[in-house]
Parts: structure tokens; C-alpha cells; sequence
């Protein structure tokens, strides 16, 4: 099932106290999506889908166009997420890297939600971030508290998540104090997900700076300023190893957002595929046709892709 922004919250906040992290997967395709929901079933285990801007903007959604982008990445995460196969799951649609002039009309649009087509029904992500990396910390304020007055304004709850400069090194705790505290003071109770920097860096790249030490410290400041059990959201996860991963939960991650790798996944396998099978995709060749089709490609990454995600959700304490 599709969690509601408020039944998000109280995900979130069972993850902290029971110390385990959903797994956050910045998904590109249908496909993507369907092989993170089998994943999350075989664990018997809540899961996030993740949409960036180039996922809405994309081929596969929006062809340009981010609002109908959302829109049908909405319909198509409710509509799985309600199918007898996936009902008894816990999943969450989080907005990821949503950047650029287009930020906030989306993001409130999205809030207010987002029309459907079908019948009278509008549907909105269960938890929403923006990209603060191009922002000053008074600008990640202002969108911020924007966002909580659009949720006042038209009724309906939102669950934020806020970021600090998340590939700058450990993002200082006083930053922490000013950023969080200045929106809890003026919109309490919207925040339930702190993303500070804590030595990762986006991609595929060196993450030995990584600290768990400034995870704890985040959690116990945020927690303290909110007044709540607040969860620090893990980017930059791609590359560590799960002795890393662990001792973040312990920490008090409770979202570990996953791209760059699970990108990686899907485009290598992907490749094997068409190296394998080049002789099947000449004319005249009687499985032309079976090797073609869209489902051929997506079976052989699926099959490769879905217990690798099975083993990060594991690793992350989520799966029972």
C-alpha cells in the first residue's frame, strides 16, 4: 500500500526506535520499480521508490514535462502498491534531487495533489525533499517553510525531509541548529528526516571518509531540537560496505537513499544481455522477435538485479 504523508511519519518513526533504515531506491523505469517491489516482498519488508527530476523529466514519465511526470509515477506506484501481490506492503514515494526554478511549484502542486485522470482521485508523494546543494542555508530555510505554508494552506500533511550540503564533508552540528531550528520554531512538525553531509559523497566514488560517529551526532541533535525521534536519510550510500551500512542504522540512519550503484546494476546487466544474445537479434533468427521485446531485456536484468536489492534490504535490519 501507499503510505499517506502521516502514515510515513510513523514509519520513520518506528525505524528509529527499533533501529532499522528503509531502503531508498532512486528508480528509473517501470521496470525499476516493479523489480524494488518484488525485492521488498520476498523480505516482507517496507520500502521508498525515489524520483529525481530526471526521472520525471525522462522518457519513461514526463517526456519533458515533470508535472505529468510525477503524475504518472504516482499512478504507477499506487496502482502496484494496492495489487494483491504488493498490498501488504509498507511503500513510500519520497521526491529526490528536485532542482531549479521548477522546485517549488512542483513540489507544492505535489503537496496539494497531483491530478490522476482517473475519476476525482489526485495522489501525493508520501515524504518530499529538494536539492539544497545549489542553495545558502537562508534560501533552504525559505523553501523549506514554503513548503510547510503550502501544506497549512490547502489541508493536506506533508513529511519533510531536509538536507544540509550532504557531499561537503560532516556537515557542522551548529549548521544543523540553524537549519532545522530555524523551521521547527516556525513549522513544527514537519521534519521527520535530517540529511546532514557525514564524510559520503555522491556516486561510485571513494567513501572511506564515511563517519558513523557523525550520523549518532546528527540524530541526537536533530532528535533534540525537534523534540522527537528524527532519522538521519543516508545519501551517498553506493560503495559502502555493509559493516558501513550497519553501523549507520545503528547510528540512526533510517533511510538509505541508492542510486548510483542500482544504476549501475541495471545498465551492466543490460549490456550482458545484448552481448549474449547479439545473434538472436539478427533478422531471420526464429527468437528475433522474443529477444526483442522490451520483456526479454527486463526478465534477464531482473533476474540479476532483484537479490542484490534483497541483500541491502537485509543488511539494513528492515526485512522480517
Amino acid at each position: 500500500m501507499l503510505l499517506s504523508p502521516t502514515e510515513s511519519r510513523d514509519l520513520l518513526a518506528r525505524a528509529a526506535r527499533e533501529h532499522f533504515a528503509l531502503l531508498a531506491v532512486n528508480a528509473d523505469s517501470p521496470a525499476a520499480i516493479t523489480d524494488v517491489l518484488e525485492a521488498a516482498r520476498i523480505c516482507n519488508a517496507p520500502v521508498i521508490i525515489e524520483t529525481s527530476l530526471w526521472q520525471l523529466t525522462g522518457r519513461s514519465f514526463g517526456a519533458g514535462d515533470a508535472a505529468t511526470g510525477l503524475a504518472r509515477y504516482l499512478v504507477q506506484i499506487a496502482q502496484l502498491a494496492a495489487s494483491p501481490r504488493f498490498a501488504h506492503l509498507p511503500v513510500l514515494l519520497h521526491t529526490d534531487h528536485i532542482k531549479g526554478p521548477i522546485t517549488l511549484p512542483l513540489l507544492k502542486a505535489a503537496i496539494r495533489g497531483l491530478p490522476t485522470g482517473i475519476a476525482d482521485t489526485v495522489l501525493s508523494p508520501s515524504t518530499i525533499s529538494l536539492d539544497s546543494s545549489a542553495l545558502s542555508a537562508a534560501e533552504n530555510i525559505a523553501a523549506l517553510l514554503e513548503l510547510c505554508r503550502e501544506s497549512e494552506a490547502c489541508g493536506r500533511a506533508a513529511t519533510l525531509e531536509m538536507e544540509a550540503g550532504v557531499d561537503d564533508g560532516v556537515t557542522p552540528l551548529e549548521l544543523a541548529r540553524n537549519l532545522l531550528g530555524s523551521v521547527e520554531v516556525q513549522a513544527p512538525g514537519f521534519i521527520h528526516l535530517w540529511a546532514p553531509g557525514v564524510g559520503t559523497r555522491h556516486g561510485l566514488g571513494d567513501q572511506r571518509s564515511f563517519s558513523a560517529d557523525a550520523v549518532r551526532a546528527h540524530h541526537e541533535v536533530a532528535s533534540e531540537i525537534a523534540g522527537r525521534p528524527v532519522g538521519i536519510a543516508l545519501h551517498g550510500s553506493s560503495g559502502l560496505d555493509a559493516d558501513a551500512l550497519r553501523a549507520a542504522v545503528r547510528a540512526g540512519v533510517t533511510k538509505v537513499n541508492w542510486s548510483s550503484e542500482s544504476l549501475l546494476l541495471r545498465s551492466q546487466s543490460a549490456a550482458e544481455f545484448y552481448r549474449t544474445h547479439a545473434a538472436q537479434l539478427q533478422p531471420g533468427h526464429p527468437e528475433w522477435k522474443n529477444t526483442a521485446m522490451d520483456n526479454g531485456l527486463q526478465h534477464f536484468v531482473s533476474e540479476r538485479y532483484i537479490p542484490r536489492v534483497v541483500d541491502r534490504i537485509r543488511t539494513l535490519g528492515a526485512g522480517r
